[in-house]
């Protein structure tokens, strides 16, 4: 999984909404620390969330599984453009077989599936991966008929957009070790691409 923070609000967004408020522009430091405790105080300590709602952040996340996906979904507010199995599952219809399930095609699903800690889930995964191969090449279903085949751990690729209030609790209930596995990870690497400088916002929202 690979996760890429494209395009944020600057802090001083927030920090000036806040001001806003009480009409208190004159302490403001321009975003520096007196203008960043404040959003931390007002939005987390205080819980006067919704000012953290200025705050927008652009991600691209690359290698998540459908059934992952699902999860995510899930969480509002946010907005997400994903990757379109109608246009896309052609990617399919050239690769070769993926049997016997012997060590080198395990190797080459890894481009498509996302694996977890369990061989026979694996495998098995593997078989609805060739048989949704086996639905297009072979028999030229349309995409949007071999779909309804697809594994849950097929990978996807999407464009996510959340704002900071709704990624707090985001990362507050996907870092949780009750969490699927793969929703921790996402968790952790959406707090890892965080701008440096925004993720103090952040930090109590980690489990572990």
């Amino acid at each position: 999984m690979e996760v890429i923070c494209k395009h944020y609000t600057p802090l001083d967004i927030a920090s000036q909404a806040i001001r806003t408020c009480w009409q208190s522009f004159e302490y403001s430091d321009g975003g520096g620390c007196k203008d960043k405790e404040l959003i931390h105080r007002v939005g987390n300590i205080f819980r006067h969330s919704s000012t953290l709602e200025h705050l927008y952040y652009n991600f691209e996340i690359k290698g998540l599984s459908r059934g992952a996906l699902q999860e995510l979904s899930r969480h509002r507010i946010a907005s997400l453009s994903v990757k379109s199995s109608r246009y896309t599952l052609r990617e399919l219809k050239e690769v070769e077989s993926f049997l016997p399930l012997n060590e080198t095609n395990l190797e080459r699903a890894k481009e498509f599936l996302v694996f977890v800690d369990n061989e026979r889930v694996n495998a098995m995964s593997v078989l609805a991966l060739e048989n949704l191969r086996v639905l297009l090449s072979e028999h030229n279903i349309k995409n949007d008929l071999a779909k309804y085949a697809m594994p849950e751990s097929y990978k996807t690729h999407l464009a996510y957009s959340i704002n900071a209030r709704s990624l707090q609790n985001l990362l507050t209930l996907r870092s949780s070790n009750k969490a699927l596995k793969e929703m921790q990870d996402l968790a952790k690497a959406l707090f890892d691409a965080l701008p440096g400088e925004h993720q103090y916002l952040f930090e109590n929202c980690l489990k572990h």
